[in-house]
């Protein structure tokens, strides 16, 4: 007993020693690697003073909420109004264009905006800290997980800069330290420290989702840590049943309700301010473009219905829809007839008007008004172009089982392939065709088709706009329209504003268009992009920067290479134990406990990791290696977890002089090699100049260790 009694004394001084000093050693090292990382972040933030990467586009948004300009985008608000706020707080007017990655910052105050970034991104480093000390209460493990992200070039380079990722990963790290921290006050229920943290998770964690979508994934991993937690309450025989329900109605309430209450309010903000017209209009119903300050649709005024004569644009139903368009340019040779091309664009453009004429061109209207109604034959002529819309029997471009669309015919004069029979969709014989409002069908007199856009993108020849066929599925769902402009003199105008929809029509429609430009998001030609198995082993680096100033997105290959090494090693290590633990009854409770909780933490850190990397696999959007980053933060964790848990174990199962020396020489190789990497690989973050690492008077000679890598 007495050799069973020694180990279980040495084992607990390492927890309870970190407890202890809390008030000296801790502090000291969380505000080391907080200063550390607050000056390698801000370190030459103005550097290099271009446009770089994708600042083009999320600079450009801040501008556009600066002034208040409608766009669309894939992500959720909250994101770029943080850039914007932070762009106005520090003297940005929002002028600059943003035009292209490489664009000066001529006489433009845009530091202010990289600055906020960085300042976010140097947060992930005390978020990493305390979170980790609040899961362990090992100072180790906290110190090398924090020391890990520190040092990580890749990490500092993505923070830097005009983007969303800095911004989401704050969020996602925030609301971990949240959940952590709420755990940890399991002996001080329902207090106000209590309610605290569990507040600021469910706020957190809405801002994370606010920022990006794949802020889901964090979503997800604070759920499973929630589940967990509600079945060990419910397995609390002391208890009654009415002590779980007030847990589950509290988490209810602060991490569901909350968190979408935040997430609403944060578009009913961004609908708010941006109420004038912008480029991203076309991407809307025109019922919600009836909303924004200067466009057609905004307190409009015309024909409410729909007559021969009128000069009319179309706008296809379904989410997102373009408008139907024409321009003079002819299908390529071997693409069907060459004749004019018929596409759908998203944006509003002379190119989108037609003029609504009689089927029979031996009619004449003279000065009498006659509507257009369900079940006429119309004919629809491209008024900048006077070609009319036909289609004919040969294949069209991408879908090859619809048929080809075209313009066709001379000064507004065709064939009978021109003629198209008009179905209000629920309308009767004499329902009229109303502006707006009216959902109509055209179909082919001749081919007995409809028309239809199949959303898929064609080639440069088509200027990537979307295909338009007529298809033979007279069902097809999309092959509903709606007149949007409706330009008839001879008829009085009236006010639209009666179909305006209000927020939350608007909130669910902005989500349906969002989803939907995700899910067709394609590299455009020359794209730098990359697949998920590139992403752990560091396969691939990205240009932020190709000027003569270069920018090289990478990550530490040390500490990347390593977190593969330690996770492997770490699910080794936990089979190992499961089976041992199985094997025998240990009288080392203390060791136990220690293994248990460094062990647990390792397991909920490797679930994080999987929730934010394994579901790219099945994404079919456009990826970049960037998207890793927020796996690499948890990667990172469980390998400072893992490492200290081996050297505990080095250093307390028989505690000697020799062993305590081992135990301060490792950690010793490990933090000079984590720094010393770092150093080496820093130019890739603040800017390389001069000739490729492949060169020897180059300053990064040598340490192109993978043939992949390109700077």
């Amino acid at each position: 007993m007495a050799r069973a009694s020694s180990p279980a004394k040495t084992a607990v001084p390492p927890s309870t020693m970190d407890k202890t000093k809390r008030d000296s050693s801790w502090w000291i090292l969380l505000i080391v690697v907080t200063i550390i990382s607050f000056g390698t972040r801000l370190y030459k933030v103005k550097e290099p003073d271009h446009v770089c990467w994708d600042e083009t586009h999320f600079g450009k948004m801040g501008s556009w909420y600066i002034n208040r300009t409608f766009f669309f985008d894939v992500h959720p608000p909250l994101g770029k109004m943080l850039i914007a706020l932070s762009g106005v707080l520090t003297g940005y007017n929002g002028s600059f264009p943003f035009e292209k990655p490489g664009d000066k910052y001529e006489g433009v105050n845009y530091v202010g905006m990289r600055e906020f970034c960085s300042i976010l991104g140097g947060a992930l480093i005390p978020f990493t800290f305390i979170s980790i000390w609040e899961m362990t209460h090992s100072l180790n493990a906290a110190t090398l997980s924090s020391t890990l992200v520190l040092f990580d070039v890749g990490t500092l380079t993505l923070t830097q800069y005009i983007l969303l990722d800095p911004i989401l990963l704050f969020f996602m790290l925030a609301s971990f330290v949240g959940i952590c921290k709420f755990r940890s006050l399991t002996a001080s229920d329902f207090s106000v420290n209590w309610w605290f943290w569990l507040i600021f998770t469910g706020v957190t964690m809405a801002c994370c989702v606010s920022v990006k979508f794949v802020g889901l994934f964090q979503v997800t991993f604070i759920g499973l840590m929630t589940i967990a937690d509600i079945w060990f309450i419910l397995g609390k025989l002391s208890k009654p049943i009415s002590y779980t329900v007030k847990h589950f109605v509290a988490r209810f309430i602060c991490l569901i309700i909350l968190p979408i209450t935040v997430y609403v309010g944060f578009f009913y903000v961004h609908l708010v301010i941006l109420n004038k017209s912008g480029n991203g209009d076309g991407f809307y119903s025109s019922a919600f473009q009836s909303k924004l300050q200067g466009n057609s649709l905004h307190n409009a005024s015309m024909p409410k219905d729909v007559a021969f004569g009128a000069i009319v644009t179309l706008k296809n139903h379904r989410t997102g829809g373009g408008y139907l368009h024409s321009h003079w340019h002819l299908y390529p040779e071997n693409v069907g007839a060459r004749q004019q091309q018929i596409t759908t664009y998203a944006h509003k453009d002379e190119n989108n008007r037609w003029l609504v004429k009689l089927y029979n061109n031996d009619e004449q209207l003279n000065d009498t008004v006659r509507f257009v109604k369900h079940g006429d034959m119309i004919r629809l002529e491209h008024v900048p172009t006077r070609r009319n819309l036909h289609s004919h029997r040969e294949p069209a471009p991408i879908t090859k089982k619809h048929y080809q669309v075209t313009g066709y015919g001379e000064n507004g004069t065709g064939d009978y392939n021109d003629v198209w029979r008009v179905f209000v969709d629920g309308g009767i014989d004499g329902s009229l065709v109303s502006a707006v409002i009216s959902k109509i069908k055209l179909v082919h007199v001749l081919q007995h088709c409809v028309l239809t856009t199949s959303n898929k993108q064609l080639p440069k020849w088509a200027f990537e706009q979307h295909e338009v066929t007529c298809s033979p599925n007279l069902r097809d769902t999309n092959s509903f329209w709606n007149v949007e402009d409706n330009i008839n003199p001879k008829l009085p105008n009236v006010s639209f504003e009666v179909y305006s929809p209000n927020f939350f029509a608007r909130f669910i429609e902005s989500h349906a268009v969002m989803f939907q430009g995700n899910a067709g998001l394609k590299p455009k030609e020359g794209e730098v992009t990359s697949k998920p198995w590139q992403w752990p082993i560091n396969y691939k680096g990205q240009f932020f920067s190709g000027n003569n100033y270069k920018i090289y997105l990478l990550g530490n290959p040390v500490i990347w290479w390593g977190n593969i090494f330690f996770m492997v090693l770490f699910n080794c290590i936990s089979i190992y134990r499961a089976i041992v633990n199985k094997r025998r009854n240990s009288e080392n409770t203390a060791v136990e406990d220690s293994d248990k909780i460094l062990l647990t933490t390792s397991n909920w850190l490797f679930i994080g990791w999987c929730l934010h990397y394994i579901p790219f696999y099945a994404m079919g959007r456009v990826l970049y290696f960037h998207h890793y980053f927020s796996a690499f933060l948890y990667s990172s964790m469980l390998t400072g977890v893992t490492i200290s848990y081996l050297l505990q174990t080095i250093k307390t199962s028989r505690p000697t002089l020799l062993r305590k020396t081992i135990y301060d020489v490792l950690m010793g190789i490990i933090y000079s090699t984590v720094v010393y990497s770092f150093y080496l690989y820093s130019p890739l973050a603040y800017g390389m100049s001069g000739p490729l690492s492949t060169e020897q008077n180059s300053t990064m000679f040598g340490l192109r260790w993978l043939d992949s890598w390109e700077f």
